[in-house]
């Protein structure tokens, strides 16, 4: 009975704006001093090992397949974004952050500097 219960759980919230709605909800909760219902923080532990492809963006250029064929090493790209300009975070393709380039143990990193608002998502979505 609990895993039918924890499964129609998970299903109400497989849209990501829904779990944006839910972890909301849970903040608020925790400001009022109030705990969420067990069957609600249940359904979040059932997908917090979810895997999801996260992309960070550098940039985008447009070519002709000529030029595309032209291409060797060495040769340069020219990208459609300005230097300093932040770079977009993308969780399974949509966008949710942006960020500046750092550098952390000598690996790339990405320094969020700006978190996309549900209602900038929605809108990107028309």
């Amino acid at each position: 009975m609990e895993d039918e219960t924890a499964k129609e759980n998970f299903e109400e919230l497989e849209d990501l704006d829904d779990i944006d709605a839910a972890a909301e909800e849970d903040d608020e909760l925790e400001d009022a001093g109030e705990t969420a219902p067990p069957g609600e923080t249940k359904s979040l532990d059932l997908i917090l090992d979810i895997p999801l492809t996260v992309t960070v963006e550098l940039g985008r250029s447009k070519m002709l397949i000529n030029d595309l064929l032209q291409l060797g090493q060495g040769s340069v790209i020219e990208l459609a974004k300005l230097v300093g300009e932040p770079l977009e975070v993308l969780v399974n393709q949509k966008l949710v952050a942006r960020g500046e380039v750092v550098v952390v143990n000598e690996k790339f990193g990405v320094r969020l500097t700006d978190i996309v608002s549900p209602m900038e998502r929605v809108q990107s979505l028309s």
